[in-house]
């Protein structure tokens, strides 16, 4: 096994030696690995057709764990680590399940060449899904190394036990082996007829105990490599011509002043136009001396109008919910209540911009990528190159931020990965592309424009008795009803996944909790209005409709610990709240917000934020992933939209567009539930669905104003308040 300087070495640094062989074939060459024990587990989808899918799971196994004769252990896990801990957390999980210290182990994540396949992180599935594959991977682990030992030590493996590394007779602990002294210069392929359970928390030692991250102390002193900061011997930074618009179509070019450029290596291959450099700066130079003429779309569409299209784009709906009949829910309705709710298209904004580095050796082409999707990228790549995908090797180091911006969802998704690599293919040369700012902001996968239309109404005892949910592009995500209407319908109108033709004039993918942010907002306020006709207080109001035990639970924790005392809206007090079941946690939002009313800004003064997620694995990086959330949060509720008009994007830098600042940070308070006998469920995305409905209902609460409409901005405040 190799140190952990030598580790790193290999994955950033070094371009894998060719081998052209399968998985199982690749393992028992060694090649990279070294010695040690390789398990092979069957878990997750090992069906016929899984196994067929191009660069899918293997037939045998989809995940493994290998002990060095250093003692020292390496779990390798398809994931990749976008800043949200993860790395830290499967640590965790590797050395809870196999008996070892913590810092004994390493993991491998986002490896095309070292890792089990995988379809890509995101969803806040690292932890409740693939996190359980890891477990019992480790789990048989183990129990191989019992049987190991169970010879070695001429011992009946019923008598052993395991502990820091060590496998030892339980009635004489003097006879005992390392995990290192069983696997030393061996290679074993091991499979274990009965399969041993995970330990059960009553047992856990490491896991569900708080532990910083891991790699915090190399982020902090700069160590932590990027793709951005991989260097190569002769490597050349592209600068790429861009069309001007989405729909832009390329009429005329001039390369001749690029071409006379000292240094300057220009590409024009089919529809790839790009100079390179040794210098990314003259690179960019050279390319802005290329004259190019487009011809430019004319849609008519713009961040105005954009609303009266997507409901103008035939769509069959899809029924989520259906309970009761609307008909008669309508007529037993004494109050009814009609909202329509406004969300514009909105970035991804990550500190770290789409950046690839390609490089082609002996053969093999390997790709450091700014990728939540390696694998996916790794088939891409080989179809565009025209070579097999085990000819492609994907290193994901370390990705500066994406929240679902860097999925390869669609055709047009990390395009950088594959400029790169056509690029070291033409040119013979390690080739980095990195998108500038106003690129990353053109070519992003935006959260779609979306339209909720709700029609609710109450009995004359303030109960809710209709519900009629439609929404329009944001998907079903927290679409469904949380409280308890006897007739209310939920229908969905086309989602990000697979928008309907002709409806977005920009690109649309993934955005951090797809759609759940649309819908909670919606919901969410929408409660706050009919418990104002009601004359109830907000919270008893949800209570009262709620029947889910654990979901009152959640929300009379977040109550106590905020202090809430109960009022009729509006208070003048600003209280805002929020309930969701998003990636199967349970999360409650309170908050409490200040308007000013002559100009309109709202400050979020406070956030108590509550989760339910089951087992936790690490506290400390839970409630660092709440306060996150929160926080970006902030920033599609108050400031963020793009712009555009006729295919181009206004919005190209953080000059105009507008995400949160230290100055907004309120007070953040966090309270994790302990429910270790409940499965893990996802942690990353569910503190950042409410922001946006605590922020509008603290607003209603404050002024009795509806701000309907997102991003809530002083001008749209103004023109609420003017209604009330």
């Amino acid at each position: 096994m190799k140190n952990d300087q030598q580790q790193a070495h290999q994955r950033e640094n070094l371009v894998a030696p060719s081998l052209d062989c399968d998985r199982r074939e690749f393992l028992k060459k060694v090649g990279i690995l070294g010695g040690g024990i390789i398990v092979y587990c069957t878990i997750g989808d090992t069906s016929e057709s899984a196994a067929q899918m191009p660069g899918g799971p293997p037939a045998d196994f989809n995940t493994f764990v290998r002990i060095g004769a250093d003692e020292r252990v390496t779990g390798y896990v398809g994931k990749v680590d976008m800043g949200q801990g993860t790395i830290t957390s499967f640590t965790q999980i590797v050395a809870e399940e196999l008996d070892v210290a913590y810092d004994s182990v390493d993991i491998i994540m986002g490896d095309t060449d070292l890792c089990p396949w995988d379809f890509g992180t995101g969803g806040s599935m690292s932890i409740s899904v693939h996190a359980v594959q890891v477990r019992n991977a480790v789990s048989e682990a183990r129990g191989v190394l019992k049987e190991l030992a169970a010879d070695y030590l001429k011992c009946p493996v019923n008598n052993l036990l395991t502990k820091n590394g060590v496998v030892f007779d339980k009635n004489n602990p003097d006879k005992k082996v390392t995990y290192g002294t069983l696997t030393k210069g061996k290679i074993i392929e091991k499979h274990l007829e009965v399969k041993p359970p995970p330990k059960s928390p009553s047992e856990f030692t490491i896991m569900g105990k708080s532990y910083l991250h891991k790699d915090a102390f190399d982020k902090v002193t700069g160590r932590t490599k990027y793709a951005g900061d991989i260097r190569l011997p002769g490597m050349q930074y592209a600068s790429i011509l861009r069309p001007p618009a989405h729909g832009a179509k390329l009429k005329s070019v001039d390369l001749s002043q690029a071409r006379k450029m000292e240094g300057i290596h220009v590409i024009q291959k089919d529809d790839l136009i790009a100079v390179l450099h040794k210098n990314p700066d003259e690179a960019e130079k050279a390319r802005r001396a290329i004259k190019a003429e487009h011809d430019m779309p004319k849609t008519g569409l713009n961040d105005e109008n954009i609303y009266n299209h997507l409901l103008k784009i035939p769509v069959q709906p899809r029924v989520k919910e259906r309970k009761g009949d609307i008909e008669e829910g309508s007529k037993i309705a004494k109050e009814v209540f009609e909202e329509t709710y406004l969300s514009p298209y909105v970035a991804h904004a990550p500190m770290e911009t789409h950046t690839s580095v390609a490089n082609m050796e002996n053969g093999k082409l390997t790709v450091w990528a700014s990728t939540q999707s390696p694998f996916t990228i790794q088939n891409r790549i080989a179809q565009a190159l025209n070579i097999p995908s085990e000819k492609v090797r994907i290193i994901t180091p370390f990705v500066g931020g994406a929240f679902g911006g860097k999925l390869t969802m669609g055709e047009n998704a990390n395009p950088e990965a594959i400029e790169a690599a056509r690029l070291t293919e033409l040119t013979g040369k390690p080739v980095q592309v990195a998108f500038t700012r106003p690129e990353e902001f053109f070519y992003d996968n935006f959260r779609p424009a979306t339209i909720i239309k709700i029609k609710s109404g109450l009995d004359s005892s303030g109960h809710i008795v209709l519900w009629q949910y439609d929404v329009y592009m944001a998907g079903d995500r927290c679409a469904e009803i949380l409280y308890d209407v006897p007739h209310h319908s939920v229908n969905v109108f086309g989602n990000f996944m697979m928008p309907p033709p002709g409806a977005h004039p920009l690109r649309v993918g993934p955005w951090r909790a797809p759609g759940a942010p649309n819908n909670i907002h919606a919901k969410e306020l929408q409660m706050n209005i009919m418990a104002a006709k009601a004359g109830i207080d907000p919270l008893e109001f949800r209570l009262k409709h709620l029947k889910n035990e654990r979901m009152i639970g959640v929300l009379k924790a977040v109550a106590n610990q905020f202090g809430y005392t109960p009022s009729k809206l509006p208070s003048g007090r600003g209280y805002g709240i929020s309930c969701a079941i998003d990636a199967g946690t349970y999360v409650v939002h309170m908050g409490e917000v200040e308007v000013d009313k002559s100009s309109g800004e709202i400050r979020v003064k406070r956030i108590v934020c509550a989760y339910d997620p089951g087992l936790c694995v690490n506290p400390q990086g839970t409630k660092l992933q709440i306060e996150g959330a929160c926080i970006m949060g902030m920033g599609y509720a108050l400031t963020e939209g793009i712009r555009f008009s006729d295919g181009i994007v206004h919005d190209r830098n953080f000059d105009t567009y507008h995400i949160p600042r230290f100055s907004w940070v309120p007070k953040i308070e966090t309270i994790i539930l302990k429910n270790d006998h409940l499965p893990s469920q996802g942690a990353g995305e569910p503190a950042v669905v409410g922001i946006g409905a605590i922020i509008a209902t603290g607003v209603h609460d404050a002024t009795g104003a509806k701000l309907c409409n997102m991003p809530m901005t002083p001008q749209r405040v103004k023109e609420a308040l003017a209604k009330v």
